[in-house]
């Protein structure tokens, strides 16, 4: 059997709508190959924008070999944000609208010029950023119980669900992205610490596989466009009542606080 992509897009964004998540596509006897992977997350980013959704950046995942290992795959994977994703420093954010979120600590990249694959590298990742800035990303799963295989989150826009970008913004003249260090903190209490290097050894480098990978969808990173890196540490779960706070070296800090029934 052939792999029909708009009745997996269709079954993702009733999922989403619904909070009802689906099995995996990876457990039907249909198989699923990582390019109609794409093919279903791009069909849903098409039908959303059709209904008025704007594309406002796009998200690396599986970047960091803490996130690799949680999902026993060695490659990064990708996703879409969209204008009602995106939320302010600080903002306290209702969890009812998600179904099993978790939450990232990453460094966003802010575009001035456009790029596009293949053949980008990061020089010109470094070129064409206009500063970073720290940010949180919320994921969350669309698959039942996060009984996911790399296909699985692939088709799901990278299990991408918010992302929070923060108020300080830094040139990268004079800064070492390989040796920006995090600590990170939930409701005022230590959780994790991390190094920028842990994302592909160096977050540009992650920019320039992105806009390679998008290069082969024919779809560009736009100047103005929001890049969320990737995780420097693992995905942590959010329960109702939580506040994370992630402090970067030179970059400055960004927190987000989840409260259910909002």
């Amino acid at each position: 059997m052939v792999m029909d992509i708009q009745k997996a897009a269709t079954a993702l964004m009733a999922a989403e709508s619904e909070k009802q998540p689906i099995a995996p596509f990876t457990s039907s006897t249909v198989e699923i190959s990582v390019d109609e992977a794409y093919q279903i997350q791009l069909r849903q980013i098409h039908q959303k924008v059709e209904k008025g959704a704007e594309i406002v950046g796009k998200k690396i995942g599986l970047t960091s070999k803490a996130m690799q290992d949680m999902l026993n795959v060695n490659q990064p994977d990708y996703g879409h944000l969209l204008n009602d994703m995106i939320y302010e420093d600080g903002e306290t954010i209702g969890l009812n609208q998600y179904i099993q979120p978790k939450i990232e600590f990453e460094i966003a990249f802010v575009l001035k010029k456009d790029l596009k694959g293949p053949g980008v590298t990061m020089n010109d990742v470094i070129e064409a950023t206009d500063y970073i800035v720290p940010a949180l990303e919320i994921i969350d799963s669309r698959i039942r119980d996060w009984q996911i295989k790399f296909e699985d989150t692939v088709a799901d826009n990278g299990s991408s669900a918010g992302a929070v970008i923060g108020k300080t913004t830094a040139k990268l003249d004079g800064l070492d992205l390989t040796k920006i260090g995090m600590n990170v903190y939930r409701n005022n209490e230590f959780l994790d610490s991390a190094v920028s290097a842990a994302v592909m050894g160096n977050p540009a480098e992650a920019v320039a596989w992105l806009a390679n990978a998008l290069g082969n969808y024919g779809i560009s990173l736009y100047a103005g466009e929001v890049i969320l890196a990737g995780a420097l540490s693992k995905a942590i779960v959010i329960e109702d009542g939580d506040t994370f706070t992630a402090e970067f070296d030179h970059i400055g800090a960004v927190t987000a606080s989840f409260k259910s029934n909002l």
